[in-house]
């Protein structure tokens, strides 16, 4: 009979739990960049591997401690493909289309919890910022000084519609049609894109 190894948690029910507290808090407390899959592990008490075996990539975890219904790395591709003076109204429109569909549900819950709730707010940062708009950004030849602050700009914009069309539901916001707001609030998410910033 084999010994059972100290130390670590048996492939249990409770493991992949286990998993997601330590992952929840590594990512709140030091950002997806920093959190690795070796902390987290350790943290929730299991191999490196195990981790892998539940959740694949780091990314993935991620997207499974955030709960969101879907993957940015389907959905920035619809963003980019096209002409780069269009990419603002083609990620409103992708974020409408989302967030309007079945799966929609699930992320305004999201979004309501992290206007009370610090640590999700955190993580629905985090999750924003490197795997959505990161990704774009970073395919847009960019000046890589200015790219932090031209996502957070694009952020005020998408998660300030997500307020007022899903939350608050602001009319006419809340009933427009997802083309006439890709159409008026398209050109202020490209000018924070691809447009002149005045720093000065």
């Amino acid at each position: 009979m084999t010994a059972r190894r100290t130390g670590r948690r048996p492939g249990n029910p409770d493991t992949r739990e286990a998993i997601l507290t330590a992952a929840r808090a590594a990512f709140a407390d030091r950002g997806f960049d920093a959190a690795s899959i070796r902390a987290i592990a350790t943290a929730a008490g299991v191999d490196p591997a195990l981790v892998h075996h539940y959740f694949g990539t780091k990314e993935e975890l991620f997207r499974a401690t955030v709960a969101i219904p879907v993957d940015p790395a389907e959905l920035v591709p619809r963003v980019l493909a096209g002409g780069r003076d269009e990419v603002g109204e083609r990620l409103v429109r992708t974020f409408l289309a989302v967030w309007d569909s079945p799966v929609g549900t699930a992320a305004v819950a999201l979004l309501r919890s992290a206007v009370s709730n610090q640590w999700t707010a955190r993580l629905l940062r985090e999750f924003l910022v490197t795997q959505v708009l990161r990704r774009v950004v970073e395919q847009l030849d960019l000046d890589p000084a200015e790219t932090p602050l031209r996502g957070a700009l694009v952020a005020t914009q998408i998660a300030g519609l997500a307020m007022m069309r899903y939350v608050i539901r602001l009319e006419p916001v809340a009933s427009a049609s997802p083309e006439t707001l890709a159409a008026t609030i398209g050109p202020t998410v490209q000018r924070y894109l691809t447009g002149p910033l005045d720093t000065a």
